[in-house]
Formats: C-alpha cells, structure tokens, sequence
C-alpha cells in the first residue's frame, strides 16, 4: 500500500473540507424559506484584525444567497461624522427585517475600540457605551433576532507579512490604510481592547474566533456555525424573550387622577405676554445649543384632543426649521413593523446641536399596541426597560431628553371631540379611531400610570402638564424647556 505524501493529505483535506463548504452554503441559501415563515432575521457580525481576510469571508457568505433577502454593513463606509450621533445609531439603522439577512465587515465591537484608541472617547465612555452594546445585543435577542459573531485572528508577524506583500503591488498597495498601519504600529493594545470587549459581550451571543491565516478552514467553520445556528433557530422558532428588570433612578410620579386640573388656567393678556418672551428666549437658546452641539429630543404624549398639536406649534415657531425637525409618529410602515420596535425612532434621532420634536414617540409600545393587542405580553413588558435603556443612551451621548404628557379629563375631551365633530373646518381631526380609543379610557389609564411610574428617570423624567385651558398647558411646557436649555448649557 502506497504511503500518500504530505501534499496528497492536504490536497484531500482541502477538497473535503469545501465538499462541506458546499453543503452548508445549499443549506444557507435553502434555510431562507423557513427564516421568512418564521420571521427571524438573521446578522451576521465579522469583526477582527485588519488584512485577516473578513471582506473575501463575508463574499463567500453571501456568495448562494438570494441578493434581495441580503445585505452588507461595511464599517469603512459610515462617515467619519459618526460621532454627531449615538454610538449604536448606524447599527441599529442597519437591523434586517424579518426573515432577511445582513452582514456586517465590523460593526459595534470595531466602533468602540477604534474611537478609544483614536481618542475620540475616554475610558468612562469607553466602558459606557461597551455596557449599551452588551445591552444592544440583548435586546436583539430578546427581540427574535439572531446574531452569529466571528472574530478573525491573526498574529501580528502575519499581518506585517501581509502588508507588506499588498504594499508591494501597485493593483493592492490601496487596500492598506493608514488605520491598518496604526493597527500594526499598536498590534498589542488593539489585541487587549478585543479581547476586552469579546469578554464583555459574550452573554447573549458567544463569540466564534476563526483562524484568518487558514482562508479554507475560516470559510469552513464560518459556515459550519451558520448552518448549525440556522438549523437550531428554525427549530426553535422566533424567541420572545420574558420581562426583565434594571435599576433606574427613578423619579416619584403621581397618578393621573390624582393630578389637579382645577385653576390651571392663564388670562389671555398675560398668556400672550409670556408666549412673546418664551419664543423669543428659546429661538437664543437654540443657537447656544447648536455651538455647544446639544442633541434635543422633545417628546410628546397625551389623550387625544388634549391639545398636542398647538403646543408643538407654539414650541417650534420661533425655533430655526434647518436645525429643528417635527416627526409626527404613526402607525409603524411595513418595514419599520418588521424590525425592532426602537428601529424607527433611531432613524429620526436628531443631529448633535439640532432639535427633534417628536408628537408621539416610543412610548406607544407600552400604551397603544399594549392595549389593541398589537404587539405580544412579553414585548410590552420589556419595553420599559428597553425604553429606558434607549433614553439612557440618548442623556449618555449627551441628548436633551424632555418628556411631556398632556392631560386632560374624560369631560374635557369629550367636549372636544364634539366640537370638532361640529365645526366643518375641525372634522378632519377626528376620526372613528378617536372615538373607539375614548371607549377604552379607563384601560388606557391604567397603561399610562404603569408607564408614567417605570419610565419616569431622574435622567429623563416626565412631565405632567394640565391641558384643560390650552394656554396654560403652553406655557408651561415652553417654561420648562426654556429653564432645561439653559440648565443644560450652563452644565456643557
């Protein structure tokens, strides 16, 4: 029997390992079907050294699968600007739909340790935002998502080697960078911040390390885990993780019944006098805020009728447009709907020095579809830590959060809705919706005191504001945003 040479051994081991290459990619693409039927979406995180191979990876990943169900994230691709918005703002406007896939050349993990090492964030922030992304991925599989993350090794000879062979040709020389050269230069702190934030992150999806000096075995483990995490994901169905619990400083909240609505009103002399002043102090401020680059994020909330719109309109009038945007939030488009619930909200999220308003929010989640039966028991019970978490996120960034809940009683509303019902140029703002929702008050009540109580931090608080006479509910809210810029400037 004719002994087989080295070479013939590793000739067989090559061919066997892509024969299973090949079976796990027909699985890949096949699995699609049953991913669409069960709604899950699919990422997948490659992160690592530079010049491991990620890009040449992620191709043979995608390579069988059906284009219109996929998608790349390439982190060399989002704007240096980044930093004008939150540190989870490009992934989390990156999240698949339902039943597709989306595949990332780094993401949260090269983020953090690139912005620490540049020395855009200091420890603390380092450590901050290190604790969101593990939160992130919690929420995302909370939320039926599945995240399959790989880190590419590779030693620090082997990387040199590398770069040094790309740096030869002019065709390759481009695709070595001066990050990748400040990597090499900095190989030992890049390698204690990875494994760092690997140690940090691994709770609620593990880390799969890959070999990137062997290209064939990486593809071959790649697409072992991915096949045998589909097959375990499909198995299960989609998970809807329970309720879980965080400690938040929380701020006292009255209930609603409790809250007086009885003289809170304004003469209309001294209601026009202190508008005049607000407007003018706040559209200052606003200019303050855009120098000193303050996010502000605005959110409304109330009964329906309780006069949401005109206190908008009075808080955006004297607000410059190009640094201030109102997103009136509706029902969730089919592709909003298919993605987590904080999806499009984080795609409305205001640029650093600019205002968002938003006429209802994120809050929807633990009233509306809580209520209508919209969204499962265990989704709305998570929302308010995930709501909280968010708004964390927000204050940590360095946003202005201001929550405002308009309140009115049933009486007051009732008799709104009939006027409007019987003024012509009134009726189209009331719908057959308005009057089933009002049938639902004592439900909708309860929901809100829940909210009001779980939701109320000392970081984002709410505020209650008594709507009964509409000018008095104005100034009060332009009241309180005037004293929180300049509270919040005063601070910066």
């Amino acid at each position: 029997m004719v002994k087989k040479s080295k070479e013939d051994r590793t000739e067989e081991k090559e061919l066997e390992l892509r024969e299973k290459i090949k079976e796990y990619q027909d699985y890949i693409s096949g699995s699609l079907q049953e991913l669409q039927a069960s709604k899950i979406p699919v990422i997948v995180l490659v992160e690592g050294y530079a010049a491991g191979g990620k890009g040449s990876l992620i191709n043979e990943l995608i390579s069988e699968i059906d284009p219109r169900f996929c998608s790349v994230f390439n982190y060399e691709t989002v704007p240096i600007d980044t930093g004008v918005y939150p540190y989870l703002y490009v992934f989390f406007r990156s999240l698949p739909e339902n039943g597709k896939y989306v595949f990332m050349d780094s993401g949260w993990m090269e983020e953090a340790v690139r912005r620490y090492i540049n020395g855009d964030w200091d420890k603390k922030t380092y450590e901050t935002n290190t604790k969101s992304a593990e939160l992130f991925e919690r929420q995302l599989k909370n939320n039926g998502y599945v995240v399959i993350k790989f880190f590419v090794d590779l030693d620090e000879d082997t990387q040199r080697e590398r770069f040094r062979q790309l740096q030869k040709s002019p065709s390759t020389e481009w695709r070595v960078d001066e990050y990748d050269l400040r990597q090499s230069a900095r190989f030992d702190q890049y390698t204690y911040l990875y494994k760092d934030f690997m140690g940090k992150t691994s709770e609620s999806f593990k880390w799969h390390m890959l070999d990137g000096r062997d290209a064939t075995g990486m593809r071959h483990e790649a697409f072992r885990i991915i096949a045998e995490t589909l097959r375990e994901a499909v198995k299960d169905g989609k998970y809807d993780g329970k309720p879980y619990k965080e400690s938040f400083p929380m701020v006292a909240m009255p209930l609603l019944k409790d809250v007086s609505l009885e003289g809170k009103v304004l003469d209309k002399d001294e209601y026009k006098k202190e508008l005049k002043r607000l407007q003018k102090s706040i559209g200052k401020l606003q200019y303050k805020i855009f120098q000193k680059k303050i996010p502000v994020i605005i959110a409304y909330e109330g009964w329906d009728a309780a006069g949401k719109g005109g206190n908008i309109k009075r808080l955006a009038y004297p607000l410059d447009p190009r640094g201030m945007k109102v997103h009136p939030i509706g029902s969730p488009e089919p592709h909003e709907k298919a993605r987590h619930h904080l999806y499009r909200f984080y795609c409305r999220l205001p640029e650093n020095g600019t205002f968002a308003i938003f006429d209802r929010t994120w809050y929807g989640k633990v009233m509306v579809e809580r209520i209508e039966g919209f969204c499962t028991e265990n989704e709305w019970k998570r929302g308010y830590n995930e709501i909280n978490e968010f708004e964390r996120d927000m204050v940590n960034w360095g946003a202005l959060v201001l929550k405002f809940w308009i309140q009115i009683d049933s009486d007051t509303q009732l008799k709104r809705f009939e006027d409007r019902q019987n003024t012509p140029e009134k009726q189209w703002k009331i719908t057959d919706e308005d009057w089933r929702n009002r049938e639902k008050w004592d439900e909708y009540e309860v929901a809100v005191n829940e909210m009001l109580k779980k939701t109320s931090t000392t970081f984002a608080p709410w505020y209650i504001i008594e709507s009964v006479d509409k000018n008095y509910a104005r100034i009060k809210v332009l009241s309180i945003v005037e004293r929180e810029l300049k509270r919040v400037l005063k601070e910066r």
